[in-house]
């Protein structure tokens, strides 16, 4: 949806489009500013008794958003915070089953994190990895070439920087493959 912000608030925005002022839930509002005319990517949760807008600057951060709210026990309201800081330090988390970082986030207690990790770990980087692996296609048949399986060259892609040269990627991650 496009439209100018003409309220800010602590959990929401208004965002006015066609002369009607929407009422979207976003977690940072404060990265927006008044008048300002955006794009924004919604999310529209009907219950019986509310209409509710959730809304993200991107489609990746919406994509992670309905891949939170898919696991049993995380609603709209506690998977929006999960968004409001670094997506990588959440993706991190799931990952490498940190429970202790998930409660941090407000009404995420043991069993939710348990549950958020049991549901996603492994299923949200994968993306990720699939970028990765399309990006250092090269370095991958390299890797492969020496008799590294594809499963660790995976684990290593996204830790590399893309910007160095075939020779000094391939040095980063014998290193990385070698720990």
């Amino acid at each position: 949806m496009k439209g100018i912000i003409t309220d800010i608030e602590a959990n929401y925005i208004v965002l006015e489009n066609n002369n009607i002022g929407y009422l979207i839930y976003v977690s940072n509002p404060y990265s927006y500013k008044i008048n300002d005319e955006i794009i924004i990517y919604l999310h529209e949760q009907i219950k019986e008794d509310e209409d509710t807008l959730y809304g993200f600057k991107t489609k990746d951060e919406k994509n992670l958003f309905l891949r939170l709210i898919s696991v049993k026990g995380l609603g709209c309201k506690m998977a929006l915070p999960m968004l409001s800081g670094n997506k990588n330090s959440v993706l991190k988390a799931i990952d490498d089953g940190d429970i202790n970082y998930l409660k941090k986030f407000p009404k995420i207690g043991d069993k939710v994190a348990r549950q958020i990790i049991l549901d996603l770990k492994g299923k949200l980087a994968s993306d990720d990895k699939n970028v990765s692996a399309n990006n250092f296609e090269e370095l991958s048949e390299t890797l492969k070439s020496l008799g590294y399986k594809t499963n660790d060259i995976n684990k290593v892609l996204p830790k590399l920087d893309a910007s160095l040269s075939l020779e000094k990627q391939v040095k980063e991650a014998l290193k990385l493959l070698l720990k």
